[in-house]
């Protein structure tokens, strides 16, 4: 690889553009090839020709994988790196050098048109899914472009929107996803989203791309913008954004050379851009060995993926599964013959085949199989099918409605407007369970929908999200029981829109969106403010049963902020099948608010019939830790260790008490009488203080402790000037010297 230095001015400000819509520039001459960006996250969408970043021309044939939404409720990390590998490989053969995903930003609202791209509400659950993802496939010398940094979880007005958050908000729910996989997995390229934080254009915020991703992070690929997030080149470089996709023509490497020439640009700024970039494609062409697939392959593999995802979320009864032999199964709605199995706009993949439902199911089982599109999927009211659904539904033994969202509700590009489901598929249930109580209500979609009106007409609901390619056959073996829904929920789901944390300042609106819920957003909202939801973060049922006994926490020292959870998981019932130990951290009494529980650590396992198996599982220093104004801080005190079987089905609980060191807060003029009265040195230099006033007229007011009490949130200048009159200001900066000779 060339030194940059090597290069001209014009072949450096040329190497930091893209060539054309998805490759970078080469330079034959001077040794450097052309490397290859594509989408998607959930299957290669390498386009055969033309250019569009919203899926609308056709791709090569690549296997449509479960997307995220789907996977992240699989909770096991194993079966991502899989899908990582078998997504590398189906580059390697088509030369692709990058492949942007994975998705993992937080899904704030139940709206945000590109939900079915993410993986969880929560930070831990998707930086451990999206770290194992990037693992399975840079092993085979692909790069990942991880995305959308950051705080980008809307859609509308996407490239002009400023999101609006604090520090600790951004650094406890919006950051640590990608914090994780950067420490991880080392990602080839970390994508910058579109949007600003507040104020600041992602692509041009130095404090994001290089104080926080760079210099605390440790991060060693380069940032690529995402497609025409790149407003002012100059600016983008100096902030740390590497590589600007698509091409600009010539316009932005002779806006690159103007500025080097002028002085507005450092020269070395710009060869740090291109040695990065060159680094990383040399890196990953330096572990690349041969690599074939078989598509069939692939295929069995993207089913294992949806069964273990999806999500049994009520069986009322043990209707499911159902028996091999017995009466008529009547499979009901389009989505049997027409199964919605990805998202649309830039993850859209050509899938090498698709499986339908109807026919999966048919194929099966010996029992007689009837299908009825029984609805229309553009949601106009159509008596003559509903008619004909219902009489196979009397007349059937068991029922399998198949309910979700067309195409065109969920999209990148827009966000939803609401999370029902559409009005003509709620009265084909009605109408539907009227005439067969027996009803399994399967869900194919993209973001939560509200199930207010599912919940209590049909006792079975499984939710298969958008299950890729293999989805039908996927639905079909869990149906019958030959394989388990395997999922639990990545997010919750609430009754309503309304009840949502983000419900009162979303979208935002005058290119400004406030994230005015702070850190409580998904389960953390809900939890603590003990709202009624649907179904919580975290559940989901089995085939069997299980039973948690919680061994112990074991704090080695503690002094030191570290713990290990033992639980024993048995497998109580008679069949094989999976949990996920939750764990969850509370802290009860804190320097500022916090949710009553968070999850902190997780672990998948399968268990025989009869079979006990014992989990450990770590808890670091973070797990106890929010951020303050000292950074991330964990205070001395107790601590509520919690094992679930979802955020609100709480097994086992255990205290525990760290002794940490104090944090320490630095007092200055504008600290308050309780800051100083906490500081371990600041209360003898407050003591000094009450004595020299105890020969004053305003002794009494120090000494009194009910206005001692009413002056905790006092600023320690204004109760200064009470003692001294005119002199606070004066008396304060003399206890500050006098903290500082103590000190």
């Amino acid at each position: 690889m060339p030194d940059p230095t090597t290069l001209t001015l014009e072949e450096k400000a040329r190497l930091v553009f893209g060539a054309d819509f998805w490759t970078t520039v080469g330079i034959a001459d001077k040794g450097i090839p052309s490397a290859m960006l594509t989408d998607g996250p959930h299957g290669l969408r390498k386009q055969m020709a033309g250019s569009d970043h919203l899926g609308i021309n056709a791709s090569v044939p690549a296997t449509a994988f479960p997307t995220a939404a789907t996977t992240g409720s699989s909770w096991n990390p194993a079966l991502l790196e899989r899908m990582g590998a078998a997504l590398a490989a189906e580059c390697r053969v088509q030369q692709v050098d990058v492949l942007l995903g994975p998705g993992i930003n937080m899904k704030r609202s139940p709206l945000g048109g590109r939900n079915f791209e993410y993986f969880s509400e929560d930070p831990l659950l998707a930086g451990e899914l999206g770290a194992a993802w990037i693992n399975g496939l840079q092993a085979l010398g692909v790069g990942a472009s991880v995305k959308h940094f950051a705080a980008n979880s809307q859609e509308t007005d996407r490239m002009r929107i400023s999101a609006e958050v604090d520090e600790r908000t951004l650094r406890e729910i919006y950051l640590p996803a990608f914090e994780r996989v950067v420490k991880k997995s080392q990602p080839a390229t970390v994508m910058c989203s579109y949007n600003r934080i507040n104020g600041v254009r992602a692509s041009e915020n130095h404090w994001l791309l290089t104080e926080v991703l760079r210099d605390e992070w440790g991060f060693e690929g380069y940032v690529v913008s995402d497609w025409g997030a790149t407003w002012d080149p100059v600016e983008a470089l100096k902030a740390g954004l590497d590589l600007t996709m698509p091409s600009t023509g010539e316009a932005g490497p002779a806006t690159l050379v103007a500025a080097v020439k002028d002085g507005s640009l450092d020269e070395a700024i710009l060869d740090r851009a291109v040695r990065r970039i060159l680094d990383v494609h040399a890196r990953l062409r330096a572990t690349r060995t041969e690599v074939t697939f078989a598509a069939s392959a692939h295929h069995e593999i993207a089913r294992e993926i949806a069964a273990d995802s999806a999500v049994l979320l009520k069986n009322d009864g043990g209707l499911l599964p159902l028996a091999q032999d017995g009466g008529t199964i009547a499979v009901l709605g389009p989505f049997a013959t027409a199964p919605r199995y990805q998202g649309a706009g830039s993850s859209h993949v050509n899938p090498t085949r698709l499986d339908e439902p109807l026919a999966a199911i048919a194929e099966a089982t010996g029992r007689d199989v009837v299908h009825a599109p029984a609805y229309r999927f553009d949601g106009g009211k159509d008596d003559a099918l509903l008619g004909v659904a219902v009489d196979a539904a009397a007349q059937a033994d068991v029922v399998v409605l198949m309910l979700g969202l067309p195409d065109a509700v969920e999209s990148e590009g827009w966000d939803r407007e609401h999370m029902d489901l559409p009005q003509v598929q709620l009265d084909t249930l009605s109408a539907v369970a009227a005439a067969n109580p027996r009803v399994v209500v399967v869900l194919s979609h993209g973001a939560v929908v509200s199930l207010e009106h599912v919940v209590g007409k049909a006792p079975a609901i499984l939710d298969m999200w958008l299950a890729g390619q293999a989805g039908g056959s996927a639905l079909a073996q869990i149906l019958f029981g030959l394989v388990e829904p395997g999922g639990r929920l990545a997010e919750t789901v609430p009754w309503r829109l309304e009840h949502t944390p983000a419900y009162v300042n979303w979208p935002g609106g005058d290119k400004v969106v406030r994230h005015g819920e702070r850190v409580y957003i998904g389960y953390r909202w809900y939890d603590t403010t003990d709202r009624d939801v649907a179904f919580p973060f975290g559940h989901g049922l089995s085939y069997t049963t299980f039973a948690h006994e919680l061994l112990g926490v074991d704090v080695p020292d503690p002094t030191i902020a570290a713990a290990t959870v033992r639980v024993r998981v048995t497998n109580t019932g008679e069949r094989a099948g999976s949990d996920v130990v939750q764990v969850y951290v509370g802290d009860p009494v804190a320097g500022v608010d916090r949710p009553v529980r968070e999850l902190r650590a997780f672990q998948k396992v399968a268990l025989a019939p009869g079979e006990a198996t014992v989990v450990e599982l770590a808890l670091d220093d973070r797990a106890f830790a929010y951020w303050g104004t000292q950074g991330w801080t964990v205070e001395p005190g107790e601590y509520v260790v919690e094992v679930g079987r979802s955020s609100r089905d709480i097994v086992a609980t255990q205290s525990i008490v760290l002794d940490v060191p104090p944090v320490v807060v630095p007092l200055d003029v504008d600290s308050n009488f309780g800051d100083w009265l906490a500081h371990p040195i600041g209360a003898r230099v407050l003591e000094e203080f009450g004595k020299a006033a105890a020969a004053g007229d305003s002794a009494g007011m120090l000494a009194d402790e009910e206005m001692a009490g009413m002056m905790l949130q006092m600023p320690m200048v204004k109760v200064a000037d009470f003692v001294a009159p005119g002199r606070g200001e004066q008396t304060v900066r003399g206890m500050l010297e006098a903290l500082e000779r103590l000190a």
